[in-house]
């Protein structure tokens, strides 16, 4: 505990009926009275427990004073004590001449001041009241400046007891929570890794939470949407630690492009699925409901909560029709609360967690490759990307600034570095593809391989020849001026996936233009594709209708819409519809 120290007056004494001088012949009693004093102060602010405490007087130097205890009680007053505190030095007490006064005179009472336990108090009291005369004297005593101490909270130093105390939902009763439980307990090492990979973006997200007054178990639900995996990605097109499909990301400003793809940004993420839990709360009033909606959509869960309240139930989670997924989505997180709660009863150990900011921000205001900044940052390639995870190409482009994430030791070094560095900062440039490009021979005029080449500009797969008219990202001689401009001035689109031409069979009575129309291309386009100089059609003649023609060993694989009247195949097929016909029908009942 620290404590902050804060001073006022207060007077403390006790007035006493006059009598003869026997205070000024009695110094033992005036010592007696101020230790008696500073003893009261010692107590009240913790010297009574702790072993550095000032010396107690003996009972027998007590006794020896010969003066019976006083009727008037002497308290002394802390209203935040504890056995931490700090040491107090309290001033020298200023005792009044005393003055004389006629016998029988009653003694008067004392100001009360109150204590902050009993148990202090029985202590202080009954010591005071055997060090003060019975006599009968005036005596104020004024201690110009006692010391308040207010208890401070030290933060806790492991991140996971700030997220324990933070647990503000209700802990969910349910059956399912139980085998999840037995799941991840079951797999010590799979939690091992999501709490190491969690202990990068943790306090940034435990610091939000507590700014937006939200329950800090949601910092827990990465690791039930992705395993806190920084480049996750679903059969759904979801992505990132908080699993956002491209529309959801779009809606709460994730931007997605050709350079970088914000739903893995962990900071814009995070933001982002914290607007988005905010707003489910709006709407719904129940956490337990916001994260069924985060999950499911708020469509999904709204219409379940009225067909919930329909049938005579309350509309909670747990009276809830839902899918698989959803049903199970809760209690993977309630599993996951409790283990972190008491991991020991789990038979799992969680590797602490420091509570202090793990990464620093760092604005870029031009481009550099990804590997140089790992390079300025001491970093490993893995290390900085488990960081900056949104940037899909090797070099960090393509917007007016690059806001990258650094580990908070490392970031001065990296700017010094960075500033100190003369020679570009990027290994990179932009080529536009001509008329007859192949992916073949770019890769080898840029000294590279064909498939780092479709890996750097995220291509799959490629007709033999490029269309023309498409920039792509590909190595440059060396770090260059020319290479940055390139870079910067090109205009990069996702670049078109081969797809295996289709065919059609020319009909008779079919005209080039309806042919055209038939498959929404104009005719100077078909007749380009098919390189026809001449806009004309046959019946029987092959025109291919959804790209290029292709070259002869492809051919053999094109599908063609509609096959030539009286061939084989078309035969066949006819035979096979007659034979069709000639079975008794047969009626399946559908369950």
């Amino acid at each position: 505990m620290h404590f902050q120290i804060r001073r006022s007056r207060i007077p403390i004494g006790a007035t006493c009926a006059r009598s003869s001088s026997a205070v000024a012949k009695a110094p033992r009693i005036r010592s007696a009275l101020s230790l008696a004093i500073a003893l009261a102060l010692s107590t009240s602010y913790g010297y009574a427990n702790e072993t550095a405490a000032p010396a107690l007087p003996l009972a027998a130097e007590v006794a020896a004073t010969n003066t019976p205890p006083i009727n008037t009680p002497l308290a002394a007053s802390s209203p935040n004590s504890s056995a931490a505190s700090p040491t107090v030095i309290a001033e020298p007490l200023a005792i009044e001449k005393p003055k004389t006064a006629s016998p029988g005179l009653t003694h008067a009472a004392a100001p009360a001041i109150t204590l902050p336990s009993p148990s202090v108090q029985e202590v202080i009291a009954p010591t005071a009241r055997s060090l003060v005369s019975t006599q009968s004297v005036e005596a104020t005593t004024v201690v110009p400046a006692v010391v308040e101490a207010v208890a401070i909270e030290t933060p806790p130093a492991d991140l996971w007891d700030r997220i324990r105390a933070g647990y503000a939902m209700p802990d969910l009763d349910d059956e399912l929570v139980g085998k999840w439980e037995k799941f991840y307990a079951d797999r010590p090492d799979y939690m091992a890794r999501i709490v190491d990979r969690s202990s990068k973006y943790m306090f940034y997200i435990v610091t939000e939470l507590e700014r937006r007054g939200m329950p800090l178990e949601i910092a827990l639900l990465p690791m039930i949407e992705s395993a806190f995996n920084p480049i996750a990605h679903s059969t759904a097109k979801a992505s990132g630690i908080w699993q956002f499909i491209p529309s959801t990301g779009s809606q709460f400003g994730m931007k997605q492009d050709w350079w970088a793809d914000s739903r893995r940004d962990i900071v814009a993420a995070t933001n982002g699925a914290l607007d988005y839990l905010s707003k489910l709360h709006g709407m719904f009033g129940d956490w337990q409901l916001a994260l069924a909606s985060y999950n499911w959509g708020e469509g999904s869960v709204g219409r379940a909560v009225a067909r919930s309240k329909s049938s005579g139930r309350d509309g909670t989670y747990l009276t809830l029709n839902m899918p698989a997924e959803t049903r199970n989505y809760l209690p993977k997180l309630q599993a996951v609360k409790n283990i972190i709660r008491d991991p020991a009863r789990f038979g799992l150990t969680i590797a602490s967690v420091p509570n202090e900011p793990y990464f620093k921000t760092v604005t870029l205001s031009h481009a550099v490759d990804l590997k140089k900044a790992a390079q300025f940052a001491e970093m490993s390639e893995t290390e900085f990307v488990a960081l900056n995870p949104a940037h899909n190409r090797p070099v960090i482009a393509g917007r007016g600034e690059h806001q990258i994430l650094l580990p908070a030791a490392k970031a001065d070094l990296f700017i010094s570095r960075l500033e100190a560095y003369d020679n570009p900062k990027v290994s990179w440039k932009a080529y536009k593809t001509k008329s007859g490009d192949r992916i073949e021979s770019i890769a080898q005029r840029f000294g590279t391989s064909v498939a780092a080449l479709k890996s750097v500009n995220g291509i799959r797969a490629v007709a033999s020849t490029l269309p023309a008219g498409y920039n792509l990202l590909v190595p440059s001689d060396g770090p260059s001026d020319e290479a940055l401009g390139s870079i910067q001035n090109a205009v990069f689109t996702k670049f078109p996936e081969y797809v295996a031409p289709k065919a059609h069979r020319v009909r008779k009575g079919e005209t080039f233009a309806g042919i055209a129309k038939r498959y929404g291309v104009a005719p100077t386009t078909l007749a380009k594709w098919n390189r026809m100089g001449k806009q004309s059609a046959r019946a029987g003649q092959l025109l291919y209708v959804s790209g290029p023609a292709p070259t002869r060993s492809q051919a053999k694989n094109v599908r063609a819409s509609y096959k030539k009247a009286g061939s084989r195949s078309a035969k066949a097929s006819k035979a096979s519809k007659k034979a069709i016909k000639a079975k008794p029908r047969s009626v399946a009942k559908k369950r």
